[in-house]
């Protein structure tokens, strides 16, 4: 058990952040997730209300620190890919 009161503040620290960094990864693959199943799925209304999702809450978790902007970026390139690629196949 630590002793030092700056010791005792940084481990309540870590399991704050350790919480809410769990969360957002939790939530950044369940965002992913709908997506990826949407365009399977060929569900191109869903697929694009899914993007709309993601890409607004990946963007968010610039904002609060948790990913960086080139991370956030590069992931909804990708998932946009996904989707353009439905509406050229359905289309």
């Amino acid at each position: 058990m630590a002793h030092h009161k700056s010791t005792i503040k940084r481990i309540r620290q870590t399991e704050k952040r350790t919480e809410r960094n769990r969360y957002y990864r939790t939530r950044l693959k369940n965002l992913t997730k709908r997506v990826v199943l949407a365009v399977k799925a060929k569900d191109k209304e869903k697929a694009l209300e899914a993007f709309k999702i993601a890409n607004r809450q990946i963007h968010k978790m610039v904002s609060k620190g948790f990913l960086k902007k080139r991370t956030a970026s590069r992931r909804v390139s990708r998932l946009n890919l996904l989707v353009n690629k439905l509406q050229l196949e359905v289309a």
